[in-house]
């Protein structure tokens, strides 16, 4: 579960006048840090996370910049989290809005992997007027990547005979832990697709990359 621009959106949620607005937090408005999260109204201008807010400033000069309430967020997402676990005892926190959750022996209680996913949907929408993206698959790599697919307010399902066809025709830089560095290098190997990767032997990626290969 990955809640969509979720400083941004709670800071909508709090002053309804910045609802469809271009809002862009940051440690500093002044222009100095960088940018925390971007509205998805300020991420049409090339505004995103890590960058610079001066540079923000630049692309989207119209953004209403605000500094970051970190405790009002975290308790937004203690709140999260705390619907999370009445799905499921498992839930590994990934970051103060991100998780993920095993549901496996869930579903004589709760429903299927999909009906949890709605419920919880539903729920993140009634209780904080706030939408998440949900990745349903058999393990956490592809899950986080399916739940990045369909963003903001996605839900999307990979099963194990879906890889080929899905995920294996993406670009190499759309592998979960694959950086512009890691791209770049796979790239000088003739691998510019995860299906490229799959395909290279493993000894070969291992003597490249060590560990992570």
């Amino acid at each position: 579960i990955d809640m969509d621009a979720f400083f941004a959106a709670v800071e909508q949620q709090y002053n309804p006048e910045l609802k469809g607005k271009p809002v862009i937090i940051c440690g500093d408005p002044g222009g100095r840090g960088v940018v925390s999260t971007a509205s998805y109204e300020a991420r049409k201008f090339g505004v995103h996370s890590a960058m610079p807010t001066g540079e923000a400033k630049r692309l989207c000069p119209q953004g209403i910049f605000i500094k970051g309430r970190y405790s009002v967020y975290q308790k937004v997402s203690d709140g999260l989290f705390a619907i999370y676990r009445s799905y499921t005892p498992i839930v590994e926190p990934f970051s103060i809005d991100e998780a993920f959750l095993d549901v496996s022996g869930c579903e004589r209680l709760h429903g299927s992997a999909l009906t949890i996913a709605r419920k919880i949907k539903t729920e993140v929408e009634k209780t904080f007027n706030l939408s998440c993206s949900i990745g349903i698959a058999p393990n956490k790599l592809l899950a986080k990547m399916a739940s990045d697919m369909r963003k903001p307010d996605g839900l999307t399902i990979i099963e194990s005979a879906d890889i080929q066809n899905i995920i294996w025709p993406l670009p190499v830089e759309k592998l979960f832990g694959v950086g512009k560095k890691t791209s770049q290098a796979l790239e000088v190997l003739g691998v510019r697709t995860i299906g490229d990767l799959a395909k290279m032997p493993a000894n070969l990626l291992t003597e490249k990359f060590g560990e992570n290969g």
